[in-house]
């Protein structure tokens, strides 16, 4: 916590070598990676995208927030790669989220691809669902149109649906 409190270099050398020490709980490497991510610090990359895919909510929208901050030309990337696991949609509403404030043109391609699958799904990630179809309604690109208008039956998501329509 200390460490975390300085902006050092030395202090971020020594959150660096937290991030790598055998044996440290995830708490510790967690605080280390999202230090060193909001000082700009690449070295921060790996561990906050392991992050951002976890399964505990509040770790993904720290690693988020971290991740943006970093800017690092692989976060788009990674964003991508993490929203588009099918294994993991559940744990998506993060790098989706991260994928719509970065308006990189990875973006609205794999929000699009996201929606479509989690709307063929027989057990849809509802959550997810909606942060695809606002993230694609603040994105602009009218290559969604013919998956908002799909996600616009459902129930669940035609408020936000028709808003992203409106903003097409």
């Amino acid at each position: 916590m200390a460490l975390a409190r300085q902006n050092t270099p030395a202090a971020r050398d020594a959150l660096v070598a937290e991030l790598t020490a055998p044996g440290r709980p995830l708490w510790a490497r967690e605080l280390a990676a999202c230090t060193l991510g909001r000082a700009g610090d690449p070295r921060a990359f790996e561990t906050l995208v392991f992050l951002l895919n976890h399964r505990d909510p509040p770790r993904g929208s720290a690693a988020a927030r971290a991740l943006l901050r970093l800017n690092d030309p692989r976060t788009a990337r990674a964003a991508a790669a993490l929203a588009d696991n099918e294994l993991r949609t559940a744990y998506a509403l993060h790098p989706v989220r991260l994928l719509t404030a970065l308006r990189a043109p990875e973006s609205a391609p794999t929000l699009i691809r996201v929606l479509d699958r989690i709307l063929a799904s027989p057990a849809p990630h509802w959550q997810v669902a909606r942060a695809c179809v606002e993230g694609l309604g603040v994105l602009g690109d009218s290559r969604a149109r013919l998956v908002l208008i799909a996600a616009r039956e459902h129930e669940k998501l035609r408020p936000a649906a028709q808003e992203a329509l409106r903003l097409l």
